[in-house]
């Protein structure tokens, strides 16, 4: 399968942000929250160039209360 996967995992997050209706500040929030620290720049550039890690994903996804993932279109 071709897929760009960079787009395809910042998809993912931007489609759980917006499902629970959380904005880039709320993230901010929701990750001081866990202990992780940033800023709603930083964030925004993060999640909008895609390249961010695995580990920040399961912390954005966690800070959020996203227990399941559904990965399949």
């Amino acid at each position: 399968m071709d897929r760009d996967w960079t787009a395809y995992t910042k998809g993912l997050l931007r489609a759980e942000m917006a499902r629970r209706q959380i904005t880039y500040k709320g993230l901010v929030e929701k990750l001081a929250a866990i202990g992780i620290s940033e800023t709603e720049a930083n964030l925004r550039n993060k999640i909008s160039r895609g390249s961010f890690t695995g580990t920040f994903l399961i912390q954005c996804l966690s800070a959020m209360g996203v227990t399941a993932l559904r990965l399949d279109d």
